[in-house]
């Protein structure tokens, strides 16, 4: 399928739940760059979770979404419990304005949902010039260093840099070690995991998938996960206003009730701080020095954060994404209602 009818069809589907058109686009942007990047778990197939959920009233069609300038160069958004997508892209447009005013823009968002993937974000601001640092708040699956209760959510954490003329490097990660999707792959396969993953429900580390399951993701790192997912949590939730730790509803636990996720998007306009011909010649040096280093393994050279999923966006440009039958069926009968919509009336 190109990009162009994925687009339009995960719009579609959005308007058949109910939000407006020109929303439903901007929402549906971010899910299919996912797509695009080759994290199919984020992408459009989240529509069917957000159509559950929109369906119950947990998330809100057409949200009053309300943007206030606090200071110069900070903005709180109010999402009014709508789409994540959605809000995050408000939310990135008004870090974007200020940050072409002031040279830095920081909104934090409150009353949201799931966002999407962080990577199309960062990617829109580095096709824009501007360097960025978002993330976001999460249902609680992560203990704390120590502890036998999961507390902390598995929370998202992007950046990206501009490269005028070149490819910008992006970083797109979680907190935990892997995501819940690969124990329950290896669970299904019949697999044991590495203890590292996860522990049990007491808090100890666990090669049994299952019990994993039952338990606590483990935070990269050790304690420094720990330490860098309470920062996310503590930007993204409790300074934007929005649910934090334990105060956050898990959308699988209790779909039809708002989650009042957090967000943030920290922008700096690159163009300030020097000419194009600046950026592209000291990213280009930078790029290098990386590629340049001679690789343990001869068949995996050293590349940059955000290269692998550029390179799907670079293929599936040209070659068309591959989307599942049964998601695009799915897709298909919520865009079906839009229609059913105009006829009833």
């Amino acid at each position: 399928m190109r990009e162009e009818e994925l687009l339009k069809l995960a719009a579609d589907a959005l308007v058949g739940l109910g939000l407006r058109r020109q929303d439903a686009l901007d929402a549906a942007g971010i899910l299919v760059l996912g797509d695009l990047f080759g994290v199919h778990t984020h992408g459009v197939s989240r529509i069917e979770s957000y159509g559950e959920r929109l369906d119950l009233g947990g998330i809100k069609a057409r949200p009053d979404i309300r943007v206030e300038r606090v200071a110069p160069a900070i903005a709180t958004v109010e999402g009014d419990n709508g789409v994540g997508p959605l809000v995050g892209v408000r939310a990135l447009e008004s870090a974007m304005a200020m940050a072409r005013e002031s040279g830095t823009g920081i909104a934090f968002a409150r009353g949201s949902n799931h966002f999407g993937p962080i990577a199309p974000y960062n990617y829109i601001a580095s096709e824009a010039g501007f360097a960025s640092i978002i993330g976001s708040s999460a249902t609680t699956t992560i203990a704390p260093t120590g502890g036998s209760e999961a507390r902390l959510g598995n929370s998202p954490l992007g950046c990206g840099i501009p490269h005028p003329g070149g490819r910008p490097i992006i970083l797109d990660m979680a907190m935990s070690v892997v995501a819940r999707a690969k124990i329950r792959n290896a669970l299904k396969r019949g697999e044991s995991i590495p203890e590292t993953w996860a522990t049990d429900k007491e808090g100890r580390p666990t090669t049994d998938p299952k019990t994993a399951l039952d338990g606590f993701l483990l935070p990269i790192g050790g304690y420094k996960g720990y330490g860098l997912a309470l920062i996310v949590d503590l930007f993204a939730g409790l300074l934007s206003g929005a649910a934090y730790l334990t105060h956050v509803q898990s959308w699988s636990d209790e779909p039809g009730k708002p989650q009042n996720l957090g967000h943030f998007f920290f922008l700096i306009d690159t163009r300030k701080l020097g000419p194009s011909s600046w950026l592209s010649e000291r990213m280009n040096d930078f790029a290098a020095i990386l590629h340049s280093t001679p690789a343990a393994d001869a068949a995996k050279p050293v590349l940059l954060p955000g290269e692998i999923e550029l390179n799907n966006l670079e293929r599936q440009r040209r070659d068309g994404i591959e989307i599942e039958a049964g998601l695009r069926e799915k897709l298909e009968r919520f865009a079906s209602r839009a229609g059913e919509s105009l006829q009833s009336r």
